[in-house]
């Protein structure tokens, strides 16, 4: 059996039986080392570790994470949420105007579909089932909305790609989400309008003692947070700053919000999310760290250039070849999380797209899309492992309301797919380099 098998079959039984993804992507490339190349070879384990985390825009990672999660205790949420609700008004699928509205907002400050999921689950999950939402409903459509914080600058997920893939402009992939992103709100927003007023939850008046909300007075309520993504793109258009400089002033400005404006923060709070963003940190940059094993070994190998070779030999027609390859990657965010699957998959994609003249702007809109479809399709979903938890129901009650999701978001991916330019038409107009 060739060293390339060798390899992949490791990797997928350590899958299997359980080991979590950064120990199985190092212990296959290990496999991989000793079989094809020299067990004296294992002496880069170290080098490989280092050189994978050793990387000036992953600084970005972290502190947008921090970002989020000062964000999420500052109370930005609620005062998004009443504002929205003013501006609305009481009508069928009022709520669930709302609760798409703000995942998107708070998709511009925290980069994370968890993060903005659990944000806006604990604020909305009571108030849609006091309203008569079921709790199946609500949780599947506040998951799947939160979903689109990887399209919608900042993006973790887009940092990430623009660091596997050489020669892509961060900036050019943060305006190339901001469009699909919000198409991807859009999609889900119509069936959950439709669905609402078919069994007439949430009627057109208001509720019997519900409080009534001035548009005024909760604007200037939610102002700090709605200037947070004015502040962290307009730094990036102005050439302020980097992005990696702009998830330094996220987590400043959020800090300042939460302690001198909301004042729901306070030091002791902002030292215990400093705790909490580093463990979650150093997952990340484990599965990152660890997967550069995985990457030099079958590099090294040519086992990532002999599954290209093989992708690419499936068919000439270019594409039906995109068609499978969205597939492959729709069925990888069922199982694993984006920064897996990017760590993954890119080494054997980069020369698939190389060969077909796909734009890698573009392509990588298209992959976070799917990636973000994945967040809210068992049997992983990890945004909807969140919202269930909060909504204290099983994932098997949100499988119907899900597909029905999963069916809207698609139809967002196939527009962006056929349309190249509602990705590429900002980052033209901004003149990044596409």
């Amino acid at each position: 059996m060739s060293p390339d098998l060798w390899m992949i079959l490791a990797f997928a039984g350590l899958l299997i039986a359980g080991v979590p993804v950064a120990f199985s992507l190092a212990l296959a490339g290990a496999v991989g080392i000793v079989s094809g190349l020299s067990p004296a070879m294992l002496a880069t384990l170290g080098t490989n570790t280092y050189n994978s985390i050793a990387k000036y825009p992953l600084i970005a990672i972290p502190l947008f994470i921090l970002t989020g999660l000062i964000f999420e205790r500052a109370g930005v949420a609620l005062r998004l949420v009443r504002f929205a609700q003013a501006l609305i008004g009481p009508r069928h699928g009022g709520l669930a105007l709302v609760a798409v509205l703000v995942c998107m907002i708070m998709g511009g400050m925290s980069g994370s579909g968890p993060a903005d999921a659990a944000a806006v689950a604990m604020v909305m999950l009571p108030s849609m089932t006091k309203a008569g939402y079921p709790k199946p409903f609500s949780a599947t459509l506040i998951a799947a909305s939160a979903s689109t914080a990887i399209l919608i600058p900042p993006s973790v997920a887009l940092i990430l790609y623009s660091i596997v893939v050489p020669g892509v402009d961060l900036r050019a992939l943060f305006a190339a989400g901001l469009f699909p992103g919000i198409l991807a709100g859009l999609a889900l927003l119509v069936p959950a309008l439709l669905v609402s007023k078919r069994y007439g939850w949430e009627g057109g008046t208001p509720a019997e003692g519900a409080e009534r909300l001035e548009v005024g007075e909760t604007f200037k309520q939610a102002l700090p947070a709605l200037f947070a993504p004015v502040l962290i793109l307009g730094g990036l258009r102005s050439g302020l700053f980097t992005p990696t400089e702009a998830a330094v002033v996220a987590v400043a400005y959020g800090a300042l919000v939460g302690l001198f404006l909301t004042r729901e923060l306070n030091l002791r709070d902002l030292w215990n999310l400093l705790g909490e963003a580093a463990v979650i940190s150093g997952v990340v940059m484990l599965i990152i760290a660890l997967a550069g094993i995985f990457a030099w070994a079958g590099t090294m190998l040519g086992t990532f250039r002999h599954l290209a070779e093989w992708v690419i030999g499936l068919s000439d027609n270019g594409t039906l070849l995109l068609i499978l390859v969205m597939l492959a990657v729709l069925l990888a965010g069922m199982l694993l999380d984006a920064i897996s699957i990017y760590l993954i998959m890119m080494p054997i994609l980069i020369p698939v797209m190389q060969h077909f003249g796909w734009n890698p702007v573009w392509f990588g809109i298209l992959l976070a899309m799917n990636i973000a479809i994945g967040q809210f399709t068992p049997p992983v979903a990890v945004n909807l492992m969140v919202t269930t938890e909060i909504a204290r129901i099983r994932l098997e009650q949100t499988l119907g309301w899900a597909l029905l999701f999963v069916l809207a978001m698609a139809g967002a991916l196939t527009l962006v797919a056929i349309f190249p330019e509602i990705a590429l038409w900002l980052p033209r107009v901004l003149g990044y380099n596409v």
